[in-house]
């Protein structure tokens, strides 16, 4: 296994820390649960023919200044690479709910802007997305394991930020959250 340096290094690895038993359990009701909630949270927008990358993607630009954001600063947000989130932008735009266009400010960035109709779908899709949330999330929690849900995923992406070998969204293209 390579660590850093040329394949001929003559470091000594370190052992794996492998996990404990109890954080094996931990690390496996993490994974279990996490894609256990993508997938109802996917199948209850797919009612309204919208996946829920489509979903994040249009509430996003909704909550910005002027429904609009730079198409960089919209995949930074939405942790996606610059082309999932090119081609997720495409099929909105062939629905008519987002446009693109250069950026204002420099010409060479493009600018992801909500349209009329794309706000009225993502405010007709946000109240069974919310319901669906709270269902499959927020009820099925105490409050105050909600907040350490919270705390416990906010010290994770921070030290993701923070760890100078986590790749960008856009180093991995094939990646999907």
């Amino acid at each position: 296994m390579r660590h850093g340096g040329s394949w001929n290094d003559e470091r000594v690895e370190e052992a794996p820390r492998w996990l404990t038993a109890e954080e094996q359990t931990s690390w496996r009701a993490y994974l279990r649960a996490s894609r256990e909630l993508s997938f109802a949270l996917e199948k209850d927008l797919q009612c309204h023919g919208v996946s829920l990358s489509e979903y994040e993607l249009l509430s996003m630009l909704s909550e910005a200044d002027d429904g609009r954001l730079r198409m960089s600063a919209l995949a930074d947000l939405i942790v996606q690479s610059r082309s999932r989130v090119t081609h997720t932008a495409t099929r909105l735009e062939r629905r008519g709910w987002v446009e693109r266009g250069p950026a204002p400010d420099d010409g060479r960035g493009v600018v992801v802007q909500l349209t009329d109709a794309g706000r009225q779908a993502v405010e007709s899709f946000a109240v069974e997305h919310v319901e669906s949330v709270r269902r499959h999330l927020v009820d099925v929690l105490t409050p105050a394991q909600l907040a350490a849900l919270g705390e416990a995923m906010g010290a994770v992406h921070t030290a993701y930020r923070a760890d100078p070998t986590t790749p960008e969204p856009s180093e991995c293209p094939t990646m999907e959250l």
